[in-house]
């Protein structure tokens, strides 16, 4: 009897637990932006809406915004890691002349995984990836 007894109590307890779970109130998922309303909003001022260096401001900077249309060279797969490492400022953090503004401190937020060409994978902020591969997109040729 006392068996059965420790047995319904199990039981019980688990259910209870499971119920309460079931009934726990989740906080959904952040919605993240996509890689085209990232460019439209932090980049398209420059680079122009289709990325070719023609954007309104651009005939104000002191050295022409990059076509983003031409970043990756012929025959060659997308340069997504130079990319984003160009965004995030670490290839351009030492360059005086630097007119493009970094975007490391912009560009975070929950990570993905991304394998970096040398076999391991690092975790990169969403909007980084997202971009990069909207302007994977944008190339031409």
């Amino acid at each position: 009897m006392e068996q059965h007894m420790k047995r319904i109590i199990a039981a019980a307890a688990f259910t209870g637990a499971a119920l309460l779970a079931a009934c726990a109130v989740t906080e959904p998922e952040p919605e993240l932006p996509s890689g085209r309303a990232l460019f439209m909003e932090n980049c398209a001022a420059c680079h122009g809406a289709g990325g070719r260096g023609d954007g309104p401001l651009a005939a104000g900077l002191p050295r022409a915004p990059a076509d983003l249309t031409q970043l990756r060279p012929a025959g060659e797969p997308f340069p997504m890691v130079h990319v984003m490492s160009y965004i995030d400022g670490y290839f351009r953090q030492d360059d005086p002349a630097q007119v493009m503004p970094e975007y490391s401190q912009l560009f975070t937020g929950p990570t993905l995984y991304v394998d970096t060409s040398d076999g391991i994978l690092t975790p990169t902020p969403h909007p980084l990836v997202a971009l990069s591969d909207y302007l994977e997109t944008l190339q031409e040729g």
